[in-house]
């Protein structure tokens, strides 16, 4: 396995300059300028602020009315372009980075599922080196310990109750890279698990659970308590919940389970919630809904795509498990389960903003929110002097016009 740094997608350019109507940090500069220099943001702010003139180089082109996003940030993202993450070697690991790159994408974590011992570990040793080459911003685990009875499209077979030494083992293996990792809170070790996970800087991510309302508000409490203990603070002090509403029990008025812990905890800024909102995993309204219940800082927009994201219907693999893409919608063929997205962040945004959600909220919660679960907000996530020149163009209605990563125009954005 090569450790040589990969070729750069296209020819740097010292400076450059995108014109349109800025949308960070949950705001919206409807006539503004951000001029990039290296690798770094110069400035991003109204357009008659800065002599475009003076500073020179190029002028991206942007439809007229062109919106300009600060690159997306994806915490749950299994494959797309035909590769597949958890399996994938690592010539293809790199096509289908470069893919999610062009399309928007431009930081994400690479998601493994459940599977062999021999494959998890695997896998993140090779996500592990391509984090090191700044090619993807780490590695999230979602399982192996995740309940049976909700285990969705992962392979039942290789399902683990809570093992601290198989944890430290993906931890080491890792070096640094693992993120996040998606458990069930009432499967016996968990409480151990969250422990290790958080003493090592990883974020638990409460997921795939049948467990009751009461079990999860604990858990989220101790995992933030481990968090806090661990010198972490702001959304990096806090778990998080993979796909809210997929892979648990749903809401009921005399049984709420975890939806309602989650959705308080979310509400009190204790947890950052992940959405698949791309109008298959949840219906536009519940999106809406929790938008208007828990706010924008509260919710991580998310993919949970797979192989065929950006690609037709078909038939792919999930990990180990095969699965067929139908009217855009993937499902494990042995049971019938979703299994993972086919969209791009851009087009989950995109959905999110035609639920009714104010597209600022929308860009805020694929942006900023997870940079800050990731703990380097000061690196990408917004658009403001000094960080990485991440910058998303698109025309009105967000259909894509350019990408910009590091600095550089990437080809075949479209």
């Amino acid at each position: 396995m090569t450790t040589a740094a990969a070729a750069p997608d296209s020819t740097a350019q010292t400076r450059l300059t995108l014109r349109g109507r800025i949308v960070s940090d949950g705001a919206v500069e409807e006539d503004g300028l951000v001029a990039v220099e290296d690798d770094r943001i110069e400035y991003a702010g109204p357009a008659a602020d800065f002599d475009a003139a003076a500073f020179g180089g190029q002028s991206v082109s942007v439809p007229d009315g062109a919106l300009l996003l600060p690159g997306l940030v994806d915490l749950h993202c299994h494959g797309a372009a035909g590769v597949d993450f958890p399996t994938a070697d690592e010539e293809q690991a790199r096509r289908g980075i470069a893919f999610l790159h062009g399309r928007g994408t431009t930081t994400f974590l690479a998601s493994l599922v459940t599977a062999s011992r021999e494959d998890l570990l695997r896998g993140v040793a090779l996500f592990s080196q391509l984090d090191d080459e700044g090619l993807v911003a780490g590695v999230h685990a979602e399982g192996p310990f995740l309940s049976h009875a909700r285990c969705g499209a992962q392979n039942p077979d290789f399902l683990l109750e809570p093992d601290v030494d198989f944890a430290m083992e993906l931890i080491e293996v890792s070096d640094g890279s693992l993120a996040t990792v998606t458990y069930a809170p009432e499967l016996p070790g968990a409480s151990d698990l969250v422990d290790l996970l958080t003493a090592h800087g990883v974020t638990p991510s409460l997921g795939h659970t049948a467990c009751d309302d009461a079990t999860a508000e604990a858990s989220l409490e101790q995992a933030r308590d481990g968090l806090t203990a661990a010198g972490f603070d702001g959304a990096e002090g806090v778990p998080t919940v993979t796909h809210l509403f997929n892979g648990m029990p749903p809401l009921h008025h005399r049984s709420p389970g975890p939806v309602a812990a989650c959705l308080r905890a979310a509400a009190a800024g204790a947890a950052v919630v992940e959405l698949v909102a791309d109008g298959v995993h949840l219906a536009p309204a519940t999106v809406r809904t929790v938008f208007e219940l828990v706010g924008s800082a509260n919710i991580a927009l998310v993919t949970d795509s797979m192989a065929a994201a950006g690609l037709s219907d078909g038939h792919y693999m999930l990990g180990p498990s095969p699965v067929t893409v139908a009217g855009g919608v993937a499902t494990l063929d042995a049971n019938g389960s979703i299994a993972g997205g086919t969209a791009t962040l851009l087009e989950v945004v995109a959905r999110t903003a035609a639920a009714g959600v104010p597209l600022a909220d929308a860009v805020l919660s694929a942006t900023a929110v997870p940079a800050a679960v990731l703990g380097r907000s000061d690196e990408f996530g917004s658009l403001r002097r000094g960080l990485r020149a991440d910058i998303v163009a698109t025309d009105p209605d967000l259909g894509l016009a350019a990408v910009v990563r590091a600095g550089r125009v990437l080809p075949s954005a479209r």
